[in-house]
């Protein structure tokens, strides 16, 4: 094919050809994070996933990078610490794709929380997650609440509290995290599946059998140690392993819902709880408002979810529940999405109540499984993930760095100075791409999407060939170029969230997406057809219910 950085074919090539040091499966955040650290540290990393990139629970979260305020009521305070505190960690190195979200937390009279345990709750997280000071809690009045959410239920309503949790596009994140592994060295195939694991005499792993999903070719690829991240697929990996524990994973399924802002105008993001003491987030974004996440066991297959009508009843429910004057049914539901979380079975416990904390098996055969923990712990599990490797696996001399280097270190897209640079790296390219005729709401788009990496866009815009407006011909010609992108769900759904947040711009311009996609592709006829009707399959998935 004809990427420019990420070349399939010489990608390929490579892990044919050579011996790494470590071979990651899966990549969704954690995976990612794993070939990020042990690339930065010097060594020779693979990765693979058997779909797109970020395609399983890091594209179907609650999207916040956060710290897990509710875990305080489980007394798990070591977790809220490490969590809150890398929240600033993953804001500082891709300010880009993390904002900065002022969360209401409001408490009514025999709700889950009141004024004492709001503000203990909220005061005892600033202390564990060394929240900056700008960013601290703070409590206020009813009328305050009222003020912020004019239409939220004023009856009981006692006040709020208001502290700082981050917004992220979880896709995007994990993409910049995958991008950053490659550019430091790191050999990364989507839509690669591991189908089997090779072993010497002495019956450790060898390595891995994979099939190109693309090419329909098998190749086998050379390694001494093989780390399992494959989220909801863990313990299907470990199936085709010799050797396996007792442990295993529970999944959990978590839904959300998007309303346009005309039928639900939310412009203060609320952390409220339900009538069945949950706790449920509905947050604004980009002119529209979604609303999650429900919290039941999961059974089925995690790469066939569909919402279902049940569901969206039971957040209808809470929304109107904690803003009683809104009037919303399902026909208001312009998309929604559905994932698993992929949790550490505990016998007895309901999924509101299981630890979200990973965990890490390691097996006879030099098999390393991790599983569990959330979003905005990738960077510490991959932290603890190669230090195990450089402690008893890999000969320290494959090391050019004994410790983590990527606290400090910036993603693909995120060398823009910082917190503290990014307004003014984003005024700048602002006025620039005002200048090549781009709409100030495209350019925002453009800016938060590629963040430092808009350099690369840039000369797309000049380009356009096709009967796409500029802005969408740049996102897709360096979504090809640049970011592996093989079809027009991975475009729409991973890249630009489109399909989530936008969902009628997707209708609106999917053909022409298609046919300039069949141009560079070289797609026959059928495959056009075959391309249509998986994007018309994910677009009624998105906006019906079962």
């Amino acid at each position: 094919m004809y990427f420019s950085n990420l070349n399939r074919n010489v990608i390929t090539k490579k892990l044919e050809t050579n011996d790494f040091d470590v071979l990651i499966i899966g990549g969704g955040i954690t995976g990612a994070g794993i070939a990020l650290d042990a690339a930065t540290r010097g060594l020779k990393v693979g990765l693979f996933e058997m779909n797109d990139f970020a395609s399983g629970t890091s594209s179907r979260s609650t999207k916040l990078v956060h710290g897990g305020l509710r875990y305080l009521k489980q007394f798990e305070f070591k977790e809220v610490a490490e969590l809150g505190r890398e929240r600033a960690v993953v804001y500082e190195n891709g300010p880009h794709v993390t904002i900065p979200e002022r969360m209401l937390l409001p408490f009514h009279q025999g709700g889950t929380f009141g004024k004492t345990m709001t503000s203990l709750g909220l005061t005892m997280y600033d202390f564990l997650a060394q929240v900056k000071k700008s960013e601290r809690r703070v409590m206020i009045s009813r009328e305050e609440v009222i003020e912020k959410v004019p239409f939220i239920k004023s009856q009981g309503l006692k006040g709020g509290g208001v502290y700082v949790e981050y917004r992220t596009d979880d896709a995007r994140l994990t993409l910049e995290v995958m991008k950053a592994a490659h550019e430091k060295g790191a050999s990364i195939l989507n839509y690669a599946e591991v189908t089997d694991f090779l072993y010497d005499k002495n019956k450790k792993i060898s390595g891995l059998q994979v099939k190109d999903k693309v090419s329909n070719k098998t190749i086998d690829v050379r390694s001494q140690v093989v780390i399992n991240a494959s989220g909801p697929w863990v313990d299907s990996l470990r199936k085709l392993d010799y050797t396996r524990n007792n442990k295993h994973l529970k999944l959990s399924k978590g839904v959300h819902i998007v309303f346009d802002a005309s039928k639900f105008p939310l412009e203060q993001a609320v952390y409220f709880d339900t009538h069945d003491k949950r706790m449920v987030f509905a947050i604004p974004r980009d002119g529209k408002t979604y609303v999650g996440t429900t919290d039941d066991f999961y059974d089925g297959d995690p790469g066939d979810m569909h919402v279902l009508e049940e569901e969206v009843d039971y957040l209808l429910k809470a929304i109107k529940d904690m803003f009683p004057s809104i009037q919303l049914s399902e026909k208001d539901v312009e998309s929604s999405w559905a994932g698993v979380r992929p949790l550490i079975h505990q016998e007895g416990k309901d999924p509101s109540e299981i630890s979200r904390k990973d965990e890490i098996w390691e097996s006879e055969s030099n098999l390393i499984t991790i599983a569990g923990g959330k979003l905005t712990g990738y960077r510490k599990m991959a932290e603890t993930i190669v230090d195990l490797l450089y402690k008893k696996y890999i000969s320290h001399e494959k090391f050019t760095h004994p410790t983590c280097q990527t606290k400090n270190l910036p993603i693909s897209g995120g060398n823009v100075g910082g917190s503290k640079g990014w307004s003014v790296f984003k005024e700048e390219w602002l006025n620039t791409l005002k200048t090549k005729g781009v709409s100030e709401t495209e350019a925002l788009n453009l800016i938060h999407l590629f963040g430092s990496n808009i350099q690369q866009v840039i000369p797309y815009l000049n380009e356009n060939d096709s009967q796409l407006p500029d802005a969408i011909f740049g996102k897709l010609m360096y979504s090809l170029y640049y970011e592996m992108v093989l079809n027009p769900v991975d475009f729409f759904y991973r890249r630009t969230g489109e399909l989530l947040f936008n969902i009628e711009e997707v209708r609106k311009w999917k053909d022409e997406v298609i046919q300039t996609m069949a141009n560079k592709f070289d797609w026959s006829d059928e495959e056009k057809v075959q391309q249509t009707e998986f994007l018309e399959k994910y677009i009624h998935t998105a906006s019906n219910f079962s």
